[in-house]
Order: structure tokens, then C-alpha cells, then sequence
């Protein structure tokens, strides 16, 4: 698994993590039992404080992405697969926020406000 971060990029550094990950299990790469690297390799692979990986691990686990124990490590969980139309959708909105430089944090905002 190759994980890219932009230390430019508006979205923290955590989030790209997550982001990456989640990119990897969509695209195969990461399958269901597979374990992440730990925290500080991982960290240290990317030349970012480990907190910040933890930071992008548990935003996995409280959605469900990754089962995170100590000594364990962190395991990928099964996913419900989504319908190839919602992941066209969802490339195609991330796509578009990219081109007019809309951070993902406003992005969670307006799919958070859109779905009340």
C-alpha cells in the first residue's frame, strides 16, 4: 500500500491518511483481514508524528473502516459494498471540489447539511 500526503494540501494531514486508505481497500489493494502498517512505521515512512497517524486510525475505526487493538494492530473489516453508480457519483464530487479548490472539511459540511 503507498500512501501520498501533500503537506500543502488545505486538508490535514490525518484526513489524507484516512483518505488514502480508504482509496486503497476501494481499488483492492487492501482486502478484508489485511493489516495496516503500525502507526509509528507508518509514521515514520511519511515523516509525520505518530499522533497523526493514530489521529487518521481512529477516524477509521469510529466509521467502521478498521478494528484497531492494542498489540493487534489495525485490521481491515468487511465493507458493504456500495453500488458502482455511488462511487462514479462520489469520484465525480470529489473531483469537481478539487478543480475549485474546495477543502474537505466544507465538503463534509455541505453533505452533512444536505442530508437534514
Amino acid at each position: 500500500m503507498l500512501i501520498r500526503i501533500d503537506p500543502q494540501a488545505s486538508e490535514p494531514i490525518y484526513t489524507q491518511i484516512e483518505l488514502e486508505v480508504r482509496r486503497a481497500i476501494a481499488r483492492g489493494e487492501i482486502t478484508t483481514g489485511d493489516r495496516l502498517p503500525a502507526a509509528r512505521d507508518l509514521a515514520a515512512s511519511l515523516e509525520v508524528n505518530m499522533h497523526t497517524v493514530l489521529r487518521a486510525y481512529t477516524e477509521l475505526r469510529d466509521a467502521g473502516v478498521i478494528d484497531l487493538r492494542r498489540g493487534r494492530g489495525a485490521v481491515v473489516l468487511a465493507q458493504e459494498p456500495t453500488a458502482p453508480e455511488m462511487d462514479q457519483a462520489v469520484e465525480h464530487l470529489l473531483e469537481v471540489a478539487r478543480r475549485h479548490g474546495i477543502p474537505l472539511s466544507q465538503l463534509h459540511q455541505a453533505l452533512d447539511e444536505g442530508a437534514t
